[in-house]
């Protein structure tokens, strides 16, 4: 939720009181503006067109008037909500998930691309009542007879205008057409081009004929300016690595990490604790009581280290944090807003640090216009750097104990050493250091050099909102990379499209969409192009990797692929506004979001 409030409470709105309760525990007490018109309108069975900017709490604007309708008894799907990206339904799905904590039966399921199909189709059958999901995997379950929507009482489309910028208009088309006639619908979206006027006209005007309540936030930046903000792009290291590195040589008092989901606080803690951190995990899964103990002792310096979700680090007012690492990146701006502002309160000021990968590049420029303020880059030490760190900190701690005095017991039993061992003091001195650095070693092995691919320059990165900056070579094969081409075991017979290879291949291996070549599907397998010299490793991740349930079984190729000819460019179809979106049967691809592919010119 938004930090914006207003002189309303939650309770003026009429909400019932075990949601009352729930959020009142997690620290919320005034609604935003946008929640303050949206939720009476939900609760009062009207539909609702809400255009407002990431940051104002959009999610429990429909997320609690949602839970109002929800039967926990009944083991059906009753709430469906549709997201553009797995991060973003993941997100959706604690929050709801934790605003209904108090509501015993109820059951949350996420449904996503680029995840196996067998556990989201049990979530499905086994009755969760609310179910959030990206629209190519919710199509899919609705193609298959698993997602039924006969006692749904709410549809909710998040982040309109952001599925309309990857190309999911036609999905979101055909799952809306499903909802029946007599369910609440409501659509949030920061911006509303013509096209999302259009679904709005169509399927959000109710069954006797009424239009939907339209409520209209304007925006406001919000201002960080206390906050010093810096991101590093993931190559070379491993996130993990690169955490320890920064902990290690950050000066800090405190440090909120978040991460993605609850069983994420729980790995990375555990990872953490093994490093000598004093770390803790704050999730979800604790209740309020542990909670607040987990608070204190993060106040008192038991704990230094917090590894939190968003949902319940939303509140937390700790002034002792430093830092706040963004471990994964928010599944949406309002997120980021708040992870940030846990950090520099209390008139201090404060660092928040982004992890990146290059896919997710264009976030930091959402980032940076709603704070107000540049993210600066910058590099995790590397193995030299921590090296000379590590022989700083002993050096300065032995000049500090030598200083203190009251060594004389030391250094005589150093000369009976020297008299019983003929050794000299220095050899000594070499001997201990090599023991020091038994457990944290004082020189750090070389770094492993990054991959070839991604090294490369960005070309064309993608602007706001999925918008792509023109750029030369948009054919694949025009592009300063060097393919070879594989052969993976799945086909047009298994069902698989580009976009599903696509998406497999970026979110296992993780490969930027700019090192993915050209794909041309056959009856029983596929040809992809990938860049050359790939690391032993990633291929053996691709080879088990699966497409539409079927393993890929990569492995190199001898076959080229060759390049289709581009139509000159007004010859080309397709509504304004999606940059030449393919035809049906054609692969379409471009930016990945959330393991999901739609979008532009992906041959």
């Amino acid at each position: 939720m938004s930090e914006l409030m207003t002189g309303q409470s939650f309770a003026d709105l009429g909400l019932p009181v075990a949601v009352l309760n729930q959020i009142e525990s997690m620290g919320f007490t005034a609604p935003t503006p946008i929640q303050q018109q949206s939720i009476p309108a939900l609760l009062n069975g009207k539909n609702v067109l809400g255009e407002a900017q990431t940051g104002t709490g959009k999610t429990a604007a429909f997320g609690l008037p949602g839970l109002t309708l929800i039967d926990a008894k009944l083991r059906q799907t009753q709430m469906l909500v549709v997201a553009p990206t797995r991060e973003l339904a993941i997100q959706v799905a604690e929050a709801l998930a934790e605003f209904g904590r108090q509501t015993r039966g109820l059951e949350v399921a996420t449904v996503y691309g680029g995840a196996a199909f067998g556990p989201q189709i049990k979530a499905l059958r086994t009755g969760a009542q609310i179910i959030v999901g990206t629209p190519g995997r919710l199509l899919d379950m609705l193609n298959k007879g698993v997602l039924k929507l006969d006692a749904l009482r709410m549809a909710v489309l998040d982040e309109a205008d952001e599925m309309l910028n990857m190309g999911f208009i036609d999905d979101i088309e055909t799952i809306m057409g499903a909802v029946p006639s007599t369910s609440q619908r409501a659509l949030f979206s920061a911006t509303m081009p013509s096209a999302i006027r259009r679904l709005a006209k169509t399927f959000l005007v109710n069954s006797a004929g009424d239009e939907p309540v339209n409520i209209k936030i304007a925006p406001k930046a919000a201002t960080k300016s206390t906050i010093r903000q810096r991101a590093w792009q993931v190559r070379g290291l491993t996130k993990m690595a690169a955490l320890t590195r920064l902990l290690e040589t950050l000066e800090y008092q405190r440090v909120l990490i978040f991460v993605r989901t609850r069983s994420d606080t729980m790995e990375l803690t555990e990872l953490l604790q093994k490093s000598g951190f004093k770390a803790s995990p704050l999730s979800g899964d604790l209740n309020q009581t542990q909670r607040e103990q987990t608070v204190n002792q993060l106040r008192s310096g038991h704990i230094e280290i917090l590894v939190a979700t968003d949902v319940v680090a939303r509140g937390l007012d700790v002034p002792e944090i430093t830092h706040v690492i963004n471990y994964d990146l928010p599944g949406d701006n309002e997120s980021y807003v708040h992870r940030i502002g846990r950090t520099g309160r209390a008139g201090r000021s404060g660092e928040a640090i982004l992890f990146y990968r290059p896919r997710e590049k264009h976030l930091l420029r959402q980032y940076e216009r709603l704070t107000n303020s540049t993210i600066e880059f910058f590099e995790v030490p590397n193995a030299e750097q921590l090296s000379a760190h590590r022989q700083q900190i002993l050096q300065d701690s032995i000049v500090a104990k030598v200083s203190s005095g009251g060594l004389e017991q030391m250094a005589q039993i150093v000369a009976n050493m020297q008299e019983q061992t003929g050794l000299s003091a220095e050899q000594i001195a070499v001997a201990l250091l090599a023991e020091q650095q038994a457990a944290r070693p004082l020189v750090v092995p070389a770094d492993p050099p990054p991959r070839k691919f991604a090294d490369r320059p960005e070309r064309g990165e993608r602007g706001d909102r999925g918008r792509q900056e023109k750029r030369p070579g948009r054919d694949r094969r025009d592009a300063n990379i060097d393919f070879d081409t594989y052969q993976i075991q799945v086909g047009r017979e298994h069902g698989a499209r580009p976009q599903d290879i696509v998406g497999a291949i970026a979110n296992e291996a993780d490969i930027d969409s700019k090192f993915i070549g050209q794909i041309q599907l056959f009856d029983n397998h596929s040809l992809v192009e990938l860049p050359k010299d790939m690391p032993t490793g990633v291929l053996r991740i691709l080879q088990r990797a699966r497409v539409r349930q079927q393993q890929m079984g990569m492995e190199l190729s001898d076959k080229t692929i060759a390049a289709r000819p581009r139509k000159p460019r007004g010859e080309r179809s397709g509504p304004k506004g999606f940059a030449g979106k393919p035809r049906q049967g054609q692969g379409r691809g471009g930016e990945r979001r959330g393991g999901e592919r739609r979008g532009r010119n992906f041959q």
